[in-house]
């Protein structure tokens, strides 16, 4: 390997000899391992070329390696801290996410509560039960898994309680191949569920940003009270980047109430006027006493309903709430002109590719072409529109044979946006992430 990537053997040779100072024998046998292996690849020629990778652009900092499991995992406990919440993590073992249980488990000293379930509904429901009791309850989970959850999903949809769902998407449709990879969860995250619906949909874009989405989606799920989906996937739970350790006091707080007291008999689905939440009143609370349960509340007063009016309210009223997620995300970013021919929209972990091809391109004669990245799956950052209208066509490479981009035309593709075929699909579900060949070819066609 280091004959292959034209690497010097000084670090390891010194590592050796730190590492095994009191044995020479082992230091002169490790070190004479090392060395032929080199010589081995210089001088039988039998690999037919030799790489070098350059330098890396980072800026200064103190990184570490991180797979987008242990990323996830991090970033579920620095959220339990901002937020002064006990993580619950209750899953039941299932590849690819089983690597988020396991790294959870080792961390006890946080306070962190994991559970290995049963099945995948007893999972979903004891994170459900810590959410009911005032504590950050996550669940994780594949795309098979994710069906099982759905039904108790809707519980938490319709009481209207934070929880935090990561699917760590793997190849289907049922048990499909486990090792392998696609984005094919997304229409199941959004609509596979009986009755209207929504919650929220982050999708993190390396296995770095693992740790960001994490967080983001508990801050959401705790101050809006509605349960977020993390849609990660095998690519980026098993793939490893450097990571910039983020300086702890600089994250922000997440800040979450409890009320105590209540003027009145309390009304559980009273709303806050700007993000629709609902208080977060803790079982056992003297004078808040309330119920909460699968069938359809009350406004305000949370007593079981039938009214069909009341019905309508309370489901305009959840997605009401969800939309207005978007009132607090980021504007959606171009890296390049702001307007042009192409733009390259992507979501999760086709980042990468995409990056690597838009730039191939733009150092090429036939740039410049654009790139923009979707973190926020549902609701969609407030300025999508208008930055999608400026530019003719929109490439969307997808692992998948055309999600987002049925999203995007229905939402879109209205009249308000120019001349069709505006979104155009590169589809790809072989278990594997895109080649950046793949991509570019694909934007030099359009070209």
């Amino acid at each position: 390997m280091f004959w292959l990537y034209d690497r010097s053997l000084d670090h390891t040779v010194d590592w050796i000899s730190e590492k095994f100072a009191k044995k020479t024998e082992f230091v002169d046998a490790n070190i004479a391992a090392l060395k032929a292996g080199y010589n081995y690849a210089d001088i039988t020629e039998l690999l037919p070329t030799r790489f070098e990778i350059r330098k890396s652009k980072l800026e200064p900092g103190t990184y570490r390696k991180i797979t987008g499991n242990e990323a996830t995992a991090l970033g579920l406990i620095a959220a339990a801290e901002l937020a002064g919440k006990t993580l619950f993590y209750g899953s039941y073992p299932i590849t690819p996410a089983s690597g988020i249980l396991e790294g959870l488990s080792k961390h006890k000293e946080f306070g962190v509560k994991t559970f290995q379930a049963e099945d995948e509904i007893a999972a979903i429901g004891s994170a459900i039960g810590a959410s009911f009791g005032g504590e950050l309850g996550v669940t994780g989970t594949s795309g098979p898994g994710f069906c099982l959850k759905s039904e108790a999903l809707n519980l938490a949809v319709i009481t209207e309680l934070p929880l935090v769902v990561v699917d760590v998407q793997r190849t289907g449709p049922s048990t499909g191949m486990p090792t392998k990879t696609e984005q094919t969860d997304l229409l199941q995250v959004l609509f596979g569920r009986n009755g209207e619906s929504p919650l929220c949909v982050i999708a993190p874009k390396s296995p770095a940003d693992c740790f960001n989405a994490t967080v983001e989606a508990c801050r959401i799920a705790l101050t809006r009270m509605t349960p977020v989906v993390v849609l990660s996937d095998g690519y980026l739970a098993n793939s490893a980047e450097p990571w910039k350790l983020p300086a702890v006091q600089d994250l922000p707080k997440i800040v979450v109430t409890h009320p105590t007291q209540w003027k009145g008999p309390f009304t559980p689905y009273a709303r806050n006027p700007e993000t629709l939440a609902r208080p977060w009143a803790k079982p056992g609370t003297p004078g808040l006493e309330h119920r909460i349960g699968g069938l359809e509340k009350q406004d305000v007063t949370g007593s079981v309903s039938y009214d069909p009016d009341n019905h309508e309210k309370m489901v305009k009223l959840r997605a009401e709430k969800v939309a207005r997620i978007a009132d607090d995300l980021p504007p959606l970013e171009v890296r390049g002109p702001a307007r042009g021919k192409i733009l390259v929209l992507g979501w999760g972990s086709t980042y990468g590719a995409i990056h690597a091809a838009v730039d191939e391109v733009n150092a090429s004669e036939r740039g410049p072409v654009s790139q923009a990245h979707l973190r926020y799956l549902n609701p969609f950052p407030k300025n999508t529109r208008e930055l999608l209208s400026n530019f003719d066509k929109v490439l969307v490479p997808e692992l998948n044979l055309g999600q987002l981009i049925l999203l995007l035309r229905h939402q879109f593709n209205d009249g308000e946006l120019s001349k069709a075929p505006r979104f155009i699909g590169l589809n790809r579900v072989r278990g594997i992430p895109f080649f950046v060949s793949e991509v570019r070819q694909a934007i030099e066609e359009i070209l």
